[in-house]
């Protein structure tokens, strides 16, 4: 198989239906089946089935994103099928925005992004900026064919573990605040780089605090133009919130299953617990179905405003299936690994009850997608704001000082 940017590769032909996708993917996967995972997801970036509406050489075909649905559905049927979670802020959220706004430079990286050969993270939120992201305050000075990086990040989801990572920085603090930020690639390796890990309290850490204190960035490594860092964003995070609330399952699966099996195995006969488990396994199945759709707008390329709708449906309801499942595992739902008397066939449910309690912040709060659906799908008249065509640095900004000591601000990650 040539090298992703082998000219070889741009001329070969394309197929442009879905048999012929299907017979690519078969082709692709017989070639070699024992082969391991990052391997093979190699073979499918290399052969342009890994996003199939991206150019030529970038893992793509440069076919209808309606395509990617026949090739991640015959993965499945082969046994093939992938979780985005192996690289989740690469592979879902940000190697969209890296192929769409990237150079030749960036593009380099997609598909070792794909293969997880390479785990991202997405340097957005701060302590003072974290639903509103715009008003991010790390700052990133030009130095010659460089740029130095001071500032604090936090809510890092895999930064412990990332080799690279998007940075939203400020480059420009004499624009409004949405103009003066600009995107970077960031070597998490880099001098001037500290990734704190953020204690939860399922016992785990997965979010970081990330500390830049002179760290510098080769100017080649901005992501767009100076400036333009805010569109690099929105292209991040509207995919982000579909990943979120559009991942889609088969029925009965995910977190709807812990309450499933604590109702069988506890023996409840209660009409009131039946029917609580009911309403939650309808909504379950409405989310779903409603994440089925999404993913086929998604991949016609109509990315928009129904991944707030299942963000913020899927926010609401995990956390009143899991707190059903407790319930209905009675003590044993209280305990978690680790603990005497803890049980296997709960501990699960424990774990996600706790986890579960992040998913009305993460990836955005509750709050701010009711906004984002009042303005831009339902008309409402926005909230008056004070900060609109003003320079950011003539904006009264939250004190953060002290954070370093341990921030509780929550934010996008």
């Amino acid at each position: 198989m040539p090298p992703a940017n082998d000219p070889s590769v741009a001329a070969a032909p394309q197929p442009d239906t879905a048999a012929a996708l299907r017979d690519a993917v078969d082709a692709v996967v017989a070639r070699d089946p024992a082969r391991g995972d990052r391997e093979l997801l190699g073979a499918l970036f290399d052969a342009g089935l890994a996003w199939v509406p991206h150019p030529v050489g970038l893992g793509g075909l440069g076919l209808p994103a309606a395509l990617q649905q026949v090739v991640d559905e015959r993965l499945v049927e082969l046994g093939c099928g992938f979780d985005w979670m192996r690289n989740p802020m690469g592979v879902g959220m940000i190697g969209p925005a890296i192929a769409r706004h990237g150079g030749p430079r960036h593009h380099a990286l997609l598909r070792p992004m794909f293969t997880a050969e390479d785990v991202w993270c997405q340097l957005f939120s701060e302590p003072g900026a974290g639903s509103d992201l715009a008003a991010a305050a790390t700052r990133a000075v030009r130095d010659g064919d460089e740029w130095v990086v001071d500032g604090q990040k936090v809510w890092t989801t895999s930064a412990h573990r990332a080799r690279y990572g998007l940075l939203l920085a400020r480059t420009d603090p004499s624009q409004p605040k949405h103009r003066g930020l600009s995107a970077f690639v960031l070597d998490m390796s880099s001098p001037g780089v500290e990734v704190r890990p953020l204690r939860q309290m399922t016992g785990g850490a997965d979010f970081n605090e990330v500390y830049l204190t002179g760290c510098r960035i080769p100017d080649a490594d901005r992501v767009g133009a100076e400036g333009d860092g805010w569109k690099v964003a929105v292209t991040t995070l509207m995919n982000e919130r579909v990943a979120i609330g559009g991942e889609t399952r088969p029925r009965g699966s995910g977190p709807i299953e812990f309450a499933v099996a604590a109702w069988r195995s506890r023996g409840h006969s209660e009409s009131e617990r039946l029917d609580a488990l009911m309403r939650v396994w309808i909504d379950a199945e409405i989310l779903r179905l409603g994440s089925v759709r999404a993913k086929q707008m998604r991949n016609r390329g109509a990315v928009g405003a129904e991944g707030s709708v299942l963000k913020l449906a899927q926010a609401r309801l995990v956390q009143r299936i899991m707190s059903l499942a407790t319930d209905l595992a009675g003590a044993h739902g209280m305990l978690v690994p680790g603990y005497d008397g803890a049980t296997d066939a709960f501990t699960d449910a424990a774990l996600y009850f706790l986890r579960s309690q992040a998913t009305t912040i993460a990836g955005g709060t509750t709050e701010i997608m009711k906004n984002i659906l009042g303005e831009r799908v339902l008309g409402l008249p926005p909230e008056p704001r004070v900060d609109r065509d003003r320079a950011w640095n003539e904006l009264d900004r939250p004190n953060v000082a002290g954070a370093r000591a341990g921030s509780t601000n929550a934010g996008n990650g």
